[in-house]
C-alpha cells in the first residue's frame, strides 16, 4: 500500500482556543486532494503548523511522507522537509510596493530590484500557470485585487515545486464569487504537477472545487467525515 505524503493519528494540541485541536484519523496520499472544512483560523495555524512539522502535537502521531515529524533532528533537517510543502497563507507576507514579477521571484533570489533575466523569466512562467496576465505582472501589488494577489500566494507557493500543497483559509480575503475560480485554478495546476493538495478552510464551495474528497471535522471528537450533498448545500451523513 502506498505511504501517506501525510498522516495524523489521535493527534491532540491544546492552543488555548475553546477546545483543544483534536485529527482522530487523517491520511493524505501521494497526488490526492483533500479539503478539511470546520477548523477557524486559529486552529488552521496549529494545523498546519503539525502537518509541516514546525510544532508537535501534545499527543497522538504526525507523519509526514513517511516519517515522524517527531524524528525531525534538527533545523536544517526540517528546512529539507518544508521545502517540500508549497504554503498558501495570508500570513505569508507579501511587498505590496513590489511588482508582482518581484514578488514571484523572491523565492528564487533576494535580488529582485530588478531580478536577472533567468529568474524574471521563472518568475514570469508562475504568473501564467497562476492565471496572472502579463499586463499585471509589473504592477505593484498593492494595486491588486483580492483574487490576484491570492494568486500571486499560490505562485510563490508552487516556485519550488513542491510535493504537497498546503492551504490555510486561501479564500479568507476573496470575494466568495470567485472561490470555485481559485479552487479550480488550484486543482489543474496541482494535477499538471502531480502534487497533492491538503486544503483546510471554511469555505464549502472553494472545499469542493479545489477537492476530490471533502471531509467535515467534528471539533469535540476530532472526528472526520465526508458530507453529503443536498440541494441547499452539505449535511453530515
Amino acid at each position: 500500500m502506498t505511504t501517506p505524503v501525510i498522516e495524523l493519528t489521535g493527534v491532540s494540541t491544546d492552543y488555548r482556543g475553546l477546545r483543544p485541536l483534536r485529527i482522530h484519523e487523517l491520511r493524505v496520499y501521494d497526488r490526492e486532494r483533500v479539503a478539511i472544512v470546520g477548523l477557524d483560523q486559529p486552529m488552521a495555524e496549529v494545523f498546519v503548523n503539525l502537518a509541516t512539522g514546525a510544532a508537535l502535537p501534545d499527543s497522538g502521531d504526525v507523519k509526514v511522507f513517511g516519517r515522524p515529524t517527531s524524528a525531525i533532528g534538527d533545523s536544517a533537517e526540517w528546512l529539507a522537509l518544508v521545502d517540500r510543502f508549497g504554503i498558501v497563507t495570508n500570513r505569508a507576507v507579501l511587498l505590496d510596493s513590489l511588482s508582482v514579477l518581484q514578488n514571484l521571484a523572491v523565492p528564487f533570489t533576494l535580488e529582485i530590484e530588478p531580478p536577472p533575466d533567468n529568474v524574471a523569466a521563472r518568475a514570469a512562467d508562475l504568473a501564467r500557470e497562476v492565471g496572472l496576465p502579463e499586463s499585471e505582472c509589473m504592477k505593484p501589488v498593492a494595486a491588486l485585487n483580492a483574487l490576484a494577489r491570492a494568486r500571486v500566494r499560490l505562485g510563490r507557493a508552487l516556485a519550488l515545486d513542491p510535493s504537497v500543497v498546503l492551504l490555510e483559509h486561501p479564500t479568507a480575503d476573496v470575494d466568495p464569487s470567485d472561490a470555485a475560480a481559485l479552487g479550480n485554478l488550484i486543482r489543474s495546476v496541482a494535477g499538471s504537477r502531480r502534487a497533492a493538495v491538503l486544503a483546510v478552510t471554511i469555505d464549502q464551495t472553494f472545499a469542493t472545487a479545489v477537492a476530490e474528497r471533502v471531509l467535515i471535522l467534528d471539533a469535540a471528537t476530532g472526528r472526520l467525515s465526508e458530507p453529503r450533498r443536498r440541494w441547499f448545500g452539505f449535511e453530515r451523513r
